[in-house]
């Protein structure tokens, strides 16, 4: 009996430690969908806390992301049902996406984060929702289908009407050149 004992506070206290160290990446896709970090906190606590809560519903350790991102989803439609108009309180720090280099590359870096960033929040929520999980984070479609529960062709129609209008709303910005201006030699 006691031997039994150890080996589930073991297992808990692993899972409690990767059910941690998934929280960078669900908030990261919590921002993205809510476009508001101090909500997409409360979403990742709540899902987390639900994680550990119903842990023995995870059937495979290897699907622990997928399934948690799958609880942040359902977080997440609940919030919307209970706050039908939701407003754009922040946006990400843009601070932290700059790359090392010139103030030009920043500056352009910026730019283009700051385009990128608005045509996504643009898009419906059921598109952004699949959008930001196929394209940030790497799932299959077969995944997507299982965290939303929509059929995989439904995900796959989204996500390209998503990559559509990402790209209508992005060719607008080819007209007015996002590279450095080229000086002139004037003699």
């Amino acid at each position: 009996m006691t031997l039994e004992l150890l080996k589930f506070i073991g297992r808990s206290r692993q899972f409690e430690q990767q059910i941690g160290e998934s929280r960078p990446r669900l908030l990261r896709l919590a921002r993205a969908w809510c476009r508001n970090p101090p909500l997409a906190d409360d979403l990742v606590q709540e899902a987390l806390a639900k994680g550990l809560k119903n842990h023995a519903q995870l059937r495979e350790t290897d699907s622990l992301h997928a399934w948690l991102c799958g609880i942040l989803a359902h977080c997440w439609h609940d919030h919307l049902r209970s706050h039908r108009v939701m407003e754009d309180v922040a946006e990400i720090d843009d601070a932290a996406l700059v790359a090392d280099g010139s103030p030009e590359s920043e500056c352009l870096q910026s730019e283009v984060v700051r385009r990128v960033r608005r045509a996504v929040a643009e898009l419906p929520v059921p598109q952004r929702e699949v959008v930001t999980l196929v394209d940030l984070e790497e799932f299959s479609y077969a995944e997507v289908a299982a965290i939303l529960e929509v059929p995989i062709g439904t995900v796959m129609s989204r996500l390209s009407r998503a990559r559509n209008a990402l790209k209508e709303h992005l060719r607008e910005y080819n007209g007015c050149s996002l590279a450095a201006p080229r000086l002139a030699r004037v003699k």
